[in-house]
């Protein structure tokens, strides 16, 4: 399928349908010698598998994955690795309603416009289960990031939101929510959404810390313009807003050029050494009513996107590292001065 790769000289392709037999990644451009852990990679799935919270689907998943190449005696091998992880709780059943209607904003019809042809059993490739493959990506990646740190958490749920952006790494509670007040209302809110089978959508803010200046190639390729499409690419995202985003356009340009936070880490698509931060809109889910309380549906995806939102930055930063990385070493040393 056309479309499952991402990344140029760090590049992840993900395989496998929501209720298929497993879901996976090939990763491609892993530096060779660093050292994983299959354990830290299974706790980072499980910060995204379902089941975790009420709020969440009532499938259960342990998401263990098995690392079929690329890795011997615990390092990586600089050859292409591939992770897989068994689906072990499908309940196709759940999704025959499905078979011959489709959902308002999901790719059911799209898919079926495509290829005339479609998995209906959990949405097959355009399932929020896709994303798994991501955050192993992302796992990898974060490896040989060892400067960077990512850091995504809810900012808002319907109409309950923060009144203020919290520091990179606070707490973020039990459903991603860095504030003991509002976790208490949006749980409330997200289970009688699932009790009434209805959904909600929200926004996600994430921060990068540590990228150093000069990641991004222009004119196409800028580091926000790649950021976009990851952030774009995850089921469910509708919007990406880089630093102060629409705000700006109710500044001045002595405002906007008064504190460089307004630019959210990046100057002319390049990164300028400082903080990376956006704002990403999430929309409700598509399955609602009896559809939704007959199956086992999310109410709700933020709880469970945010190591997606990080894994996806993670991929993309991993990319354009290796490739400034590769024409820094074309660049002359002083010894050739």
């Amino acid at each position: 399928m056309a479309g499952s790769s991402f990344g140029t000289l760090y590049r992840i392709t993900t395989f496998g349908e929501s209720h298929g037999e497993a879901l996976g990644v090939v990763i491609d451009g892993m530096p060779a010698n660093i050292e994983v852990n299959i354990d830290e990679l299974h706790t980072e799935l499980l910060r995204r598998a379902p089941g975790q919270h009420a709020v969440h689907t009532n499938r259960r998943e342990d998401d263990r994955p098995r690392i079929l190449s690329g890795v011997f005696e615990g390092k990586t091998l600089g050859t292409p690795i591939c992770v897989m992880v068994e689906n072990t709780n499908q309940r196709s059943g759940d999704y025959d309603k499905l078979k011959d209607s489709y959902r308002p904003g999901h790719a059911d019809r799209t898919t079926m416009i495509k290829y005339g042809i479609r998995d209906h059993r959990g949405g097959g490739r355009a399932s929020g289960r896709e994303t798994l493959a991501r955050v192993i990506g992302g796992y990898f990646a974060k490896k040989f990031l060892t400067s960077m740190s990512f850091y995504a958490y809810i900012s808002q749920v319907g109409p309950y939101k923060l009144e203020k952006d919290v520091p990179h790494g606070t707490a973020r509670g039990e459903i991603n929510i860095p504030d003991e007040t509002l976790t208490n209302q949006v749980i409330a809110f997200l289970n009688d959404c699932k009790t009434q089978g209805e959904s909600a959508g929200g926004i996600v803010r994430l921060s990068i810390t540590g990228v150093p200046a000069g990641l991004g190639e222009p004119v196409f390729d800028k580091l926000k313009a790649d950021l976009a499409k990851a952030m774009l690419s995850i089921p469910a995202c509708v919007g990406f807003s880089l630093g102060s985003g629409f705000a700006m356009t109710q500044m001045k340009g002595s405002e906007v050029s008064s504190d460089s936070k307004h630019f959210g880490g990046m100057e002319g698509g390049i990164s300028n050494g400082e903080e990376i931060t956006m704002d990403l809109a999430f929309k409700a889910p598509s399955t609602i009513g009896d559809k939704a309380k007959e199956g086992r549906h999310d109410p709700c995806i933020l709880p469970r996107v945010i190591p997606v939102v990080e894994a996806m930055a993670a991929v993309t930063l991993a990319d354009h590292f290796l490739r400034q990385s590769a024409y820094a070493s074309f660049l002359p040393s002083d010894k050739d001065q």
